[in-house]
């Protein structure tokens, strides 16, 4: 049984998410309104009744402790169309849980001790429906309703909560020279040649050093990259901010969808420049090509669960424009058969094709070789899997990493036969400069050295 109580619509739910934000673990699947017009649904939840960390290399297999948990709150609700969330699981997976599915070497640098898993089983949220103008907290029956009136007083007080204004304490740096990227896609040019691969998503990681919260330039950041798949997830330990354009897999009363990106144009401020870049990427026969191997990639996997001739194509090379760059958009649709679950359809498909290559475990052991870092949460996945059996996820890309004063943010791309070296380091730039140089603009003066902020970098400001 579900319980649904109206609360006042909001057309940002930014205030929502920071009263419940102090009673931990607060998590903020984020439809990015009201400035995107793509997304619906906003969903925020916290204090979570039971949370999952695990590593890849664990001993038992995440995804089997994922089903587990999953199984043990397991409700007879039906799905509802204006009601994606009816409690469950929220909460992030790396790309590097990759490893627990797939045997690959161990060579690239570990820099995070963030969880490869970390889920929250979520029995109450606040969801909002954008198109309806509605908002409710919604819960389970198995939360007490005394439970459920302190939760709604919270959201309707109107109590600021103070916190730390966040500052960049220096400009981001890349983790390669460009001579260092150039090499190593000559590298992926060999191995393509070679007959080893036919694409490899290659791609550098930025980083920096902070003072203040991270909430902070998450609201920022949602403000000049508005995307239909944003999040925010705290903890602790780490926070993460994502501004994620791109739909990794959604199962909804069984009908499962993917939507890879591959193929992106920087926008212009000039209308015709803008359009004339816009037309450059649907003509292009080179990201076409791209584009194609992830489709093909991707019916695959969805094939390992979905009903035998169900896996289609209804949308090939669409463009879809964004803040900052124009993407080429595919669907590709399945039924999810019915001896599979939505965890098995995400084990099943993990990590997305789109930020692997093709064939995917020969692009990832490429990857590793390579790529000097650990991707962590870039390139892995949000989102939540409900007890009615609805499940949507991200892929984690345009995606913040903030972790005991560092803040990490990863780009790249996929690299094909006839990719050009300069071009393709120019578009890891197109892909987060709006992201970065937001944050920059926090930096009120150099530090007197390294890793050091200047002593009024801390202000008070209300969340």
């Amino acid at each position: 049984m579900i319980t649904q109580r109206s609360l006042p619509y909001l057309t940002n739910s930014e205030l929502y998410f920071e009263r419940i934000r102090p009673l931990g673990n607060a998590v903020f699947l984020d439809s990015g309104r009201p400035k995107c017009p793509w997304g619906r649904f906003d969903i925020m939840a916290a204090a979570p009744v039971e949370t999952l960390e695990l590593s890849a290399d664990s001993d038992i297999s995440p995804f089997r402790e994922l089903d587990s948990l999953y199984q043990r709150y397991q409700l007879d609700i039906d799905e509802n169309p204006n009601l994606p969330f009816q409690g469950g699981i929220i909460g992030h997976f790396t790309y590097d849980l990759g490893r627990a599915i797939e045997k690959l070497p161990n060579l690239a640098e570990q820099y995070t001790q963030l969880p490869d898993l970390r889920v929250g089983m979520y029995l109450w949220a606040v969801v909002t429906d954008h198109h309806k103008q509605t908002c409710s907290l919604v819960a389970t029956d198995q939360v007490a309703n005394e439970l459920l009136d302190q939760i709604e007083t919270l959201l309707k007080s109107e109590t600021d909560i103070a916190c730390d204004a966040f500052q960049l304490v220096k400009p981001f740096q890349p983790n390669m020279t460009e001579a260092e990227y150039t090499r190593k896609l000559q590298n992926v040019d060999d191995y393509i040649h070679a007959g080893d691969c036919y694409q490899v998503n290659f791609t550098q990681r930025f980083d920096s050093t902070y003072t203040g919260d991270p909430w902070q330039a998450y609201k920022q950041l949602r403000e000049v990259a508005p995307t239909p798949y944003s999040a925010f997830m705290d903890s602790e330990k780490e926070q993460i901010l994502s501004l994620s354009p791109e739909q990794f897999l959604e199962s909804k009363q069984k009908q499962v969808t993917t939507k890879p990106i591959k193929g992106t144009r920087p926008r212009s401020a000039d209308t015709e420049e803008d359009q004339a870049l816009k037309q450059e990427l649907a003509d292009s026969l080179k990201d076409r090509a791209e584009n194609l191997m992830i489709v093909d990639l991707l019916r695959n996997d969805l094939s390992k669960v979905c009903e035998h001739n169900s896996v289609k194509v209804p949308k090939l090379f669409n463009i879809e424009s964004y803040a900052n760059v124009h993407h080429k958009v595919s669907t590709i649709t399945g039924r999810l058969a019915d001896a599979f679950s939505p965890v098995s359809l995400l084990e099943h498909c993990f990590p997305g094709g789109s930020i692997t290559g093709a064939p995917k475990v020969r692009a990832m052991e490429i990857i590793e070789e390579l790529e000097p870092h650990r991707r962590s949460i870039y390139c892995g996945s949000i989102g939540y899997i409900s007890l009615c059996g609805r499940m949507d996820t991200s892929i984690t890309i345009r995606t913040l990493l903030c972790d005991d004063g560092k803040i990490y943010c990863g780009a790249g791309g996929g690299i094909v036969a006839d990719s050009v070296a300069d071009m393709e380091y120019a578009e890891t730039f197109s892909k987060v400069n709006n992201l970065l140089q937001c944050l920059e603009q926090t930096i009120s003066a150099p530090p007197s050295s390294e890793g050091e902020a200047r002593d009024d970098s801390k202000q008070n400001t209300h969340c």
